[in-house]
């Protein structure tokens, strides 16, 4: 384990080689899995701000599944996740021409539509946070169908995993703790080649 500040890290969030591959996963992290993305308490008003302000190019079912039992569910004590329509698809989920499945709320932010990316633990993916007596404690959720094109890619291009999610990771935690997170990554690596 890594500890950065107050965030407990897995080592393999150093040592782990990933990057998002989206043409060969066709953004399976949004479309498979027993739940929807975890998000927090503060996100709420944001995604239900999302969702009326991009409902007409959600897929109707979607549209269903967020007017009938809300655009998030859970509460207080089990934690709360963003509503997914029977196969498992996120409710923001679009998919183009080719299949591939991205975020809408992250689309209108690339497109200067919407002011935020997209949920935090859905930025962080494939990293998944729990917040547990004043610690965040970080792992690396590595689920074959999901996680393997962008381990591959990860492998052949070099790209470690902690610096893939730089953006999200500062975003979370602030450009210090990042820079000193990567110092840590270093120690780890180093200690793992020798």
């Amino acid at each position: 384990m890594i500890r950065v500040h107050d965030v407990i890290l897995s080592e393999d969030i150093a040592t782990a080689k990933f990057a998002c591959n989206l043409s060969r996963c066709k953004g399976a992290c949004c479309v498979v899995g027993d739940a929807g993305a975890p998000v927090s308490k503060e996100e709420i008003p944001v995604l239900r701000k999302a969702f009326k302000e991009l409902k007409s190019e959600l897929n109707p079912e979607a549209i269903r599944v967020a007017e009938e039992k809300g655009v998030v569910q859970g509460d207080s004590n089990s934690g709360y996740e963003i509503s997914c329509i029977d196969s498992g698809e996120c409710i923001f989920v679009q998919k183009d021409d080719a299949g591939v499945a991205t975020c809408a709320i992250q689309s209108a932010y690339y497109e200067d539509r919407f002011v935020w990316e997209k949920p935090i633990s859905c930025h962080l993916y494939p990293v998944r946070l729990k917040h547990i007596a004043g610690f965040d404690y970080a792992n690396f959720e590595y689920i074959p169908q999901l996680c393997s094109a962008g381990c591959r890619r990860g492998e052949d291009e070099g790209i470690y995993l902690a610096d893939f999610l730089k953006d999200s990771l500062i975003r979370r935690y602030g450009i210090d703790w990042y820079n000193d997170f990567l110092e840590a990554c270093n120690e780890v690596r180093n200690g793992v080649n020798e």
